[in-house]
Formats: structure tokens, C-alpha cells, sequence
């Protein structure tokens, strides 16, 4: 069973930066993946994707109101995936969640538990 811990949300005032760290777990000798993603759920809206890369290639995806300021990365080497986040706005308020999608077709079936991100005005 694939497991996904997410760190290093806080508190940023607007204008300011946070880098989110995702590790997967629990797999075998090698970590199978089609691609990984980080969504974020604001109080009272639905989870919504923010970006999404592939794992062999490194294509990304953004959703359009972080392009720009956001950039996804990833370490094959650790199963790391990264979220830095720049220019933050209060609008960017929610929890993180990194996701895991094992093939291509599937959904994304591994969630981390999510990091609260706060962002000032």
C-alpha cells in the first residue's frame, strides 16, 4: 500500500513563498507511477486539481489561476514530489493534498493527508 506524507505547509503572508514536500512510501523494489498531482480543498469549496506531472517525463499541468506561480517538480530518486509556491495570495488559502496516480486511465487512487497552507492579507 502506497503511502503519501505531504509537508511543509504555515502561515505566508500574501506576497510570499512556501515549498510543499511530498514523499511516497510502502511500495516495492520500484515506486510504478503514471503521474502525481497536488489538489487543495478551501473551506467550503470543492477539491480542485492545481497541478499534475508525469513521472517518467516531467510534463506538467496547471490549473490557470497559479500558472506562473506555481511550479511542481519531482525527485525520482527520493519519490519525492515538490510544490513551490510563490506570489501567494490569500485566494490560495486551503489544504494541500498530494495524489498519486499508478497508470495511465486511472484516477488518482493515493492521497497524502493533506497540509494546511494560510496565506495573510
Amino acid at each position: 500500500q502506497v503511502q503519501l506524507v505531504e509537508s511543509g505547509g504555515g502561515l505566508v503572508q500574501a506576497g510570499g513563498s512556501l515549498r510543499l514536500s511530498c514523499v511516497a512510501s510502502g511500495f516495492g523494489r520500484t515506486f510504478s507511477n503514471y503521474a502525481m498531482g497536488w489538489f487543495r480543498q478551501a473551506p467550503g469549496k470543492e477539491r480542485e486539481a492545481v497541478t499534475t506531472i508525469i513521472w517518467s517525463d516531467g510534463r506538467t499541468a496547471y490549473t490557470d489561476s497559479v500558472k506562473g506561480r506555481f511550479t511542481i517538480s519531482r525527485d525520482n530518486a527520493k519519490n519525492l514530489v515538490y510544490l513551490q509556491m510563490n506570489s501567494l495570495k490569500p485566494e490560495d488559502t486551503a489544504v494541500y493534498y498530494c495524489a498519486r496516480k499508478e497508470r495511465i486511465g486511472a484516477p488518482f487512487g493515493s492521497w497524502g493527508q493533506g497540509t494546511q497552507v494560510t496565506v495573510s492579507s
